[in-house]
């Protein structure tokens, strides 16, 4: 009696630290740190895991300021500088290639306050806890309180300076 033939597995390949690493970057831009944090736990060497992304740096696959201007135009829409600041230091991203980026954004943050205002809220505050809800709506964007005044303040039809 002949044995059938052995079923192929249905368990995928394992991939190997390289593989692992392309995929991550097809799908969207990654930091140096974030890129290692996402890789370590799938080796025993680290040394292993730094050549790697040494390799993907020297070949231009692998950008921190790519990964910077990523996240910038993403969130520049909907939040502040503070909030975005907040988000590239969470992904390991030094203060060095974070500020040219936030430099450039600071020239428009009262626009993009005035704009998520817009979105958020049709019309200006009628009471002080109006006001009071939607400074702290705007503070909680990443805009400064100086500029979440402003936006407001703009909106009930007072000074703006």
């Amino acid at each position: 009696m002949q044995r059938p033939p052995p079923q192929p597995s249905k368990r995928k390949p394992e991939l190997s630290l390289r593989a692992r690493a392309l995929q991550l970057l097809a799908r969207r831009e990654h930091t140096r740190a974030e890129l290692e944090r996402k890789l370590v736990p799938y080796t025993e060497d680290p040394a292993e895991v730094q050549a790697v992304l040494d390799d993907f740096t020297a070949r231009g696959w692998l950008s921190e300021s790519r990964a910077v201007e990523q996240l910038v135009h993403a969130r520049r829409g909907r939040f502040g500088v503070a909030r975005i600041r907040q988000a590239l230091m969470a992904k390991g991203v030094s203060n060095e290639s974070m500020a040219p980026a936030l430099e450039n954004l600071k020239d428009t943050e009262v626009d993009t306050a005035r704009a998520v205002w817009a979105r958020k809220f049709k019309t200006a505050p009628g009471t002080a806890a109006d006001r009071a809800r939607q400074v702290r709506f705007l503070q909680s964007r990443g805009f400064s309180l100086d500029i979440a005044m402003r936006v407001v303040r703009g909106a009930r039809g007072e000074d703006e300076d």
